[in-house]
């Protein structure tokens, strides 16, 4: 007999009185099937943050021939016309289903302000707290009913602007799970610790302790979490309660094992990269495959330094290694994808937080930063792949055509997955603040020649 079906009226009711036992009985896991399958999570985004600054003018746009062009050579890709990187040969086999925007242009080179602007639309603002991308989107697409977190971060290096990582004003129940980070901000995702970065903690009780113990002593923490939140409201205890509450959620359900590679077969964890970047990716497919909207990727180390894609000094070197590990993952992500039918239903999303200089320094080979003219990238999503929107100078110093903003890539993003930007959500001093800023100056105009409708 199938396992009831509950409502999420119901589920809100479990929550407040505690879940113990209908787990038991199967209730969570029909949710979850439930959730996976219902309309509002058809559609998720895989967010791959390119921590440091990736260089524009080594990956998607190069300047073959030009003093400022450097080392890398072209390659042709799936589509005519269209050439990128020699480093990228999976990525290239893809194009077909990639949009390149050449023609990003912000006035942000400082990290920690330009982390912040790309993972939330918003520059800072004194008071008001902007929620990150994969809050703002998951709150969108995500659903209560999952037993699954909507919103996953895998990862990440927060170090430049731990604020571009949170929920901001939309609270704690829209917070990520971070998966390979340690609590400090100094993490570094070496390939050679990728299983454990990987393993979400604690899922499971010590040998020793029964089911039933285990769930009698959730019960009674449950109480005694839910007395004290009533007697001291706030929003530390009550981001308290929703991690307990959610971590509960996914120990007492089989959602958990999506966070198992070991159920991969080794050709395809192979095919995808033994680092912490590549088999975050393959964990993103898999949490896709669930019904989770929102997973983010970051690959911002290497061979111990954190800063990966700021490449000051040894760029060639540096752009190479960290391409190596980005075009097996990336390419096998989407190709995977495909052949599960997702693609057309998840949006890629690849960028850093600016480009770099297109002129190479003096201190041994490097690229500075460079907010003027750089490149970004959106792939599946239903988009009109096989399109590169926007030109450089032949220098890469200048947008030629099409100068792209923040807010217009972030709403052409929100666009791909059936998101409207103009939706709002109230802060935290009481104002209603758009998803996009699609009022700025000048206003935000999506890229409307590479969305399906």
């Amino acid at each position: 007999m199938a396992a009831p079906r509950l409502s999420r009226r119901d589920l809100m009711k479990l929550a407040a009185f505690g879940i113990a036992g209908y787990s038991q009985s199967g209730w969570l896991e029909s949710l979850a099937a439930d959730a996976a399958d219902h309309p509002q999570r058809r559609r998720a985004c895989i967010l791959l943050w390119m921590n440091g600054g990736p260089s524009q003018m080594d990956t998607f746009d190069l300047k073959p021939g030009h003093a400022n062009g450097g080392t890398f050579r072209e390659i042709p890709t799936s589509v005519p016309g269209i050439r990128i990187s020699e480093h990228l040969p999976k990525i290239a086999r893809n194009m077909q289903d990639m949009v390149i925007i050449r023609s990003m242009s912000t006035r942000e080179g400082d990290h920690g302000r330009a982390t912040f602007y790309m993972r939330t639309g918003y520059l800072p603002q004194g008071p008001v707290q902007f929620p990150t991308l994969g809050s703002l989107m998951s709150k969108e697409l995500g659903s209560d009913e999952s037993a699954l977190p909507n919103f996953v971060s895998i990862a990440p290096y927060r170090q430049f602007n731990p604020a571009a990582y949170g929920p901001g004003f939309l609270g704690p129940r829209f917070a990520p799970l971070m998966v390979g980070d340690t609590g400090n901000f100094n993490f570094q995702p070496m390939a050679d610790n990728y299983q454990q970065a990987l393993r979400v903690q604690n899922l499971t009780p010590p040998a020793d302790i029964t089911r039933g113990q285990m769930d009698a002593r959730i019960d009674l923490l449950q109480g005694m979490e839910q007395d004290f939140v009533s007697r001291h409201p706030g929003l530390s205890p009550s981001s308290h309660r929703t991690a307990y509450e959610r971590a509960v959620r996914l120990m007492r359900t089989a959602a958990s094992r999506a966070f198992n590679l070991d159920e991969e077969s080794a050709q395809t964890r192979d095919a995808y990269g033994r680092n912490t970047f590549g088999q975050g990716c393959l964990l993103a497919r898999r949490l896709v495959e669930r019904g989770v909207p929102f997973i983010e990727v970051s690959l911002g180390s290497l061979n111990g330094n954190n800063l990966g894609w700021d490449t000051h000094v040894q760029n060639f070197t540096n752009v190479r290694a960290l391409s190596n590990i980005l075009d097996p993952a990336w390419g096998t992500l989407m190709e995977d994808l495909r052949d599960r039918g997702l693609l057309e239903s998840t949006l890629i999303v690849w960028m850093g937080e600016f480009g770099r200089t297109p002129r190479i320094n003096g201190n041994q080979q490097g690229r500075d930063h460079y907010p003027n003219a750089w490149s970004t990238v959106l792939a599946g999503g239903g988009l009109r792949g096989g399109r590169v929107v926007g030109r450089t100078s032949p220098d890469g110093s200048t947008v030629e055509t099409r100068p792209t903003s923040v807010p217009d890539f972030l709403a052409t993003a929100c666009r791909a997955i059936g998101i409207d930007p103009n939706r709002q959500n109230m802060s935290n001093v009481n104002r209603p603040i758009r998803i996009v800023d699609m009022a700025g100056t000048p206003p935000a105009r999506p890229i409307r020649e590479v969305l399906a409708s």
